[in-house]
């Protein structure tokens, strides 16, 4: 059989073992795109990583977070409020909050909340190296660490932005990445009313509530919303309460399941 196709390429004009050898450099440039390139491609699909934005229950949880990074105006006035209906939240703080206001994380650890990552500085996390990642958040753990007594165990990115190395670095530390899927869009200055209406038409089972600590409205809707939550049977625990502990998947869209 290899003798016979020698022979046919030995009669083949010039011009045609030109053709010949083209063809074939050509289906070996595509034999090695498809071994090689979409691999990657698919590869990448399949490996995206995301942060949790909820958490598949059965039961009616929720979880209400706040993010500090620059005010503290109402910072005991949240804490006041939560205390009244014995509520526990999760408030993720930036290291230079830390910095300024250290009296303000030890009042919220001791009436009993979570305080969390937010980084130390509010950098834009995309544009850092892993390493860099890695030591901003140590840096702010390190300043929470001090005050509470506790390290974080759980990470928001800054401007609620990443990418899958982002989430790789968070991951690689033993943190959880946090999002949320109700957005109050408190920090608009939109009015109380408002902030009710976001929350408790977009609130289910599983979600993971986002407000700030120095918005301009935040006080005046938190006690309806609270109100609101507690009628309709709503349980609302720490957001370490409401993730699910050991095997998990993640959905497109940042939900949490069990494996």
């Amino acid at each position: 059989m290899l003798k016979r196709l020698k022979e046919a390429i030995g009669k083949l004009t010039s011009r045609q073992r030109k053709y010949l050898t083209a063809v074939g450099a050509i289906l070996l440039a595509a034999v090695i795109f498809l071994a090689v390139e979409t691999p990657e491609i698919v590869s990448a699909a399949n490996t995206r990583q995301l942060p949790i934005y909820s958490v598949e229950r059965d039961q009616k949880m929720v979880s209400l977070t706040f993010d500090a990074a620059w005010g503290n105006e109402d910072t005991q006035t949240l804490i006041d409020i939560l205390g009244k209906y014995n509520v526990k939240a999760t408030f993720f703080v930036v290291g230079e909050w830390v910095d300024k206001y250290p009296e303000s994380v030890k009042a919220l650890h001791d009436a009993g909340h979570m305080v969390m990552n937010h980084s130390d500085d509010h950098a834009h996390f995309n544009s850092l190296t892993s390493d860099q990642i890695v030591a901003n958040i140590n840096a702010c753990s390190d300043k929470i660490e001090a005050v509470t007594g506790v390290r974080p165990t759980l990470f928001r990115p800054p401007y609620g932005e990443y990418d899958d190395h982002v989430i790789a670095a968070v991951r690689s530390m033993g943190m959880e990445p946090i999002q949320w899927d109700v957005d109050s869009l408190d920090w608009k200055e939109i009015s109380a009313s408002e902030i009710y209406s976001r929350v408790t038409e977009k609130v289910s089972p599983g979600s993971i509530v986002l407000f700030h600590n120095a918005a301009l409205h935040t006080p005046e809707a938190l006690e309806d919303i609270i109100k609101f939550l507690i009628s309709e049977g709503y349980e609302i625990v720490p957001v370490t309460e409401l993730i699910i502990d050991g095997d998990y998947t993640i959905d497109n869209t940042g939900r949490q399941f069990p494996a």
